[in-house]
């Protein structure tokens, strides 16, 4: 029966998984991932988002190659505009910052998303795109959705899947790919290592 493991924290990621059927375990990789991105100093938002993703899944996979059930997944994301990639913020200063830059304009929301399977070795990746339109929440909402904390969570300072919905005009793309995972990039990776995304469900009995 294979098994799951989402290299990451991130609450939002395990609950789209669990919504798709899965039961995962959490297994965090803990990756120096400013150390990542200073060997990159050229990457493209989309090379950086992949490169950590990778990193993020084979530091957890060496815990699990003796696990034949055992299939890593690992994901990062950046918010892309006019080719520079913001991931989440390290200040309340840093998201106003972005924030002037980024209001009432749109931007690309890049996952790269990596799958290895620690018992064979066998590994793929691929990035997920999904623009994002923003819209232009008035000071007075800027600073209440700033003290809630959670644009400080999430790469580009919006979410929308939760307080920040009504600050973003709309998407083209993947809408499970701004969540954080892109679900059919998962089972299209899944499925070129041999894995049937339905066996992977954990469905209650009818």
């Amino acid at each position: 029966m294979p098994r799951l493991i989402l290299a990451s924290q991130s609450p939002s990621r395990l609950l789209l998984l669990r919504n798709a059927g899965m039961s995962p375990d959490v297994h965090v990789s803990y990756v120096d991932e400013d150390a990542i991105e200073a060997q990159m100093p050229n990457a493209t938002p989309a090379e950086l988002c992949l490169a950590l993703a990778q990193a993020k899944a084979e530091a957890v996979a060496s815990d699990y190659a003796d696990d034949p059930d055992a299939l890593v997944v690992a994901c990062d994301s950046v918010f892309d505009v006019d080719g520079q990639a913001f991931s989440k913020a390290a200040s309340e200063d840093q998201v106003r910052e972005r924030w002037a830059q980024m209001l009432g304009r749109s931007g690309v929301l890049r996952t790269g998303h990596w799958v290895v399977r620690p018992s064979t070795g066998e590994e793929t990746g691929a990035v997920a795109n999904t623009v994002v339109h923003l819209g232009t929440p008035t000071p007075t909402e800027q600073d209440a959705y700033l003290a809630t904390g959670e644009p400080l969570q999430v790469a580009g300072g919006f979410t929308i899947d939760a307080l920040g919905g009504a600050f973003v005009e709309g998407i083209e793309g993947d809408p499970s790919n701004v969540v954080g995972l892109s679900l059919p990039t998962v089972r299209r990776l899944l499925s070129e290592i041999g894995v049937t995304w339905t066996d992977l469900w954990r469905l209650p009995p009818r």
